[in-house]
């Protein structure tokens, strides 16, 4: 009975352990996998945040500027050297439908790139007209503007070309001027009639000049000025903005869910607190069965002590014998 009792005291140690061992375990995996779901949860939130702020970006603030070259063509003379008709040209903005955004300001400027010639000198002012059309060649906008060489005196360009003559010889500088002339200032594009040409047109016939081409600036305010010309401060204003939302609707989801859940937990606890009496009262029943079954053998071995009595046990036979010979006659009769 001693060693049966070490034994079960040894068995009960030992599954005590191993229960603890693995409560331990499954706690440790429990906050391994709370650790990962937050890291993971964090990574995601801020990929998220900076996704947002950089698709609101490029859908918000608009390309600060665009510039196409402008081919001017003209008709040439045929008895007389120069041109006959004045130059103009046709600017193809864009192959798509749109170009510019709706409801942003835009400033278009004509960029000439003019020879200090005496030509140039002698013509004076000279107008400018340029006509902005949509894809199916509705005038939107027609504007024209007048502009000139700058002045220059004889002595200044005298100097002028004194100081730069060694480069002017190199040919790394020339004698030419850069004229911005601005053709429409504060233009806003119409969603129905997006301008994807602008025609241009300069109405001299002795104009002389390389090149030309036109810039389109978009004139920023508010918060597409900030985003542009702040773009890591408003960055970070931005992401930390997005994180801000992003964890509070994260927050009230978690609490929501983990109050549904607990409430089930709490339905199922009491099915299972009851699942645990019915459990009890059936240990209770065995215990008492088996308490039982532990008393009859007991009696029934004291029974066995006592028949090995040597005189006890004729008498036993006797009554046997007589009660199996009365039985006997009771089925005869």
């Amino acid at each position: 009975m001693l060693i049966s009792r070490l034994l079960a005291q040894v068995h009960k140690k030992l599954f005590y352990v191993q229960n603890r061992t693995k409560r331990g375990v499954q706690s440790a995996k429990d906050i391994i996998l709370s650790i990962g779901i937050i890291i993971i949860s964090g990574c995601l939130i801020i990929w998220l945040s900076v996704f947002l702020y950089t698709a609101f970006y490029y859908a918000y603030v608009p390309s600060i500027s665009y510039v196409r070259p402008v081919h001017l063509q003209f008709k040439s003379c045929n008895e007389q050297k120069g041109i006959c008709s004045f130059p103009y040209a046709y600017v193809q903005l864009t192959n798509k439908q749109q170009l510019l955004m709706v409801g942003q300001p835009y400033k278009v400027n004509l960029h000439l790139e003019m020879p200090e010639s005496p030509a140039n000198k002698e013509l004076g002012m000279f107008m400018v007209c340029a006509q902005l059309r949509s894809r199916d060649g509705f005038l939107v906008e027609h504007s024209c503007r007048s502009t000139m060489l700058h002045y220059r005196s004889t002595l200044l360009h005298a100097l002028t070309t004194f100081t730069f003559s060694p480069m002017m010889i190199f040919g790394t500088t020339e004698e030419k001027q850069n004229i911005v002339l601005e053709l429409f200032d504060n233009f806003e594009e119409d969603q129905s009639h997006p301008v994807t040409i602008i025609y241009i047109e300069i109405q001299s016939r002795h104009i002389e000049f390389y090149s030309a081409s036109i810039m389109i600036n978009a004139h920023l305010s508010g918060l597409r000025y900030l985003m542009f010309h702040w773009p890591i401060l408003s960055a970070i204003l931005g992401v930390s903005t997005n994180l801000f939302f992003i964890a509070i609707v994260c927050a009230f989801s978690y609490f929501h869910f983990t109050i549904y859940d607990d409430s089930g937990d709490d339905g199922f606890n009491y099915e299972e607190d009851k699942n645990e009496e019915e459990k009890q009262e059936y240990k209770k029943e065995l215990d008492i069965e088996e308490k039982e079954k532990h008393k009859a053998t007991n009696d029934h071995s004291s029974d066995s002590s006592s028949s090995e009595d040597p005189f006890i046990l004729p008498h036993l036979i006797k009554s046997e014998q007589e009660s199996h010979s009365s039985h006997i006659e009771l089925i005869k009769n």
